[in-house]
C-alpha cells in the first residue's frame, strides 16, 4: 500500500522517538514523502530542534535515516493531479491540495490527524492510530 505521510506525522518522528517515527522505520510500507515537505521542515527547523533536543547534527543524521524509509516524490510527478485536488481539499485547506495530488497519482492513502482531510471523501485518510491498528494487524499475519 502506497502512504503519503503528512507534515506533522513526519516532524513528529524527528521530535521524539515516538509512534510516529516507530511506525516509519518499522512498518514497512511504502511511504511517500512529497518534497515540498522539506520546505516545511526547514520552516520549523528550530522548534524541532529545540522540541527534540537534537543539535543540528544529530538532526539531520536523523533526518537522513527516516528519508531511508519513505520515497521523495518530486511536484513535477504530481502536478497534473492539482486541478481535481483543488477540487477535493483546495477551499478546505490549499495547503493540503498536493498531499491529495500526491496520493491521487500514486493510488495512496494519506496518513494525518489533520481533521481537514477527514472533511473529503475521495482519498482515505489513516490516523496514527489507524495506522498502529493497521500494524498491528499485518504483524499479526506475518506471524
Amino acid at each position: 500500500m502506497n502512504i503519503v505521510v503528512d507534515t506533522n506525522s513526519f516532524i513528529s518522528a524527528l521530535c521524539k522517538d515516538s509512534t510516529s517515527r516507530r511506525l516509519i522505520i518499522n512498518s514497512q510500507q511504502n511511504f511517500l514523502f512529497p518534497e515540498f515537505e522539506f520546505d516545511e521542515i526547514e520552516k520549523h527547523k528550530l522548534e524541532i530542534l529545540e522540541k527534540s533536543g537534537l543539535s543540528k547534527e544529530e538532526f539531520e543524521i536523523l533526518l537522513g535515516n527516516l528519508l531511508k524509509y519513505v520515497k521523495v516524490i518530486k511536484t513535477k510527478e504530481v502536478i497534473n493531479y492539482r486541478e481535481q485536488a483543488f477540487d477535493i481539499i483546495g477551499k478546505t485547506d490549499e495547503d493540503d491540495v498536493l498531499f491529495i495530488a500526491t496520493a491521487l497519482a500514486y493510488d495512496a492513502t494519506i496518513w494525518s490527524d489533520d481533521k481537514h482531510f477527514q472533511q473529503q471523501k475521495k482519498v482515505k485518510i489513516l490516523t496514527t492510530k489507524d495506522m498502529m491498528g493497521f500494524l498491528e494487524n499485518n504483524t499479526k499475519r506475518i506471524e
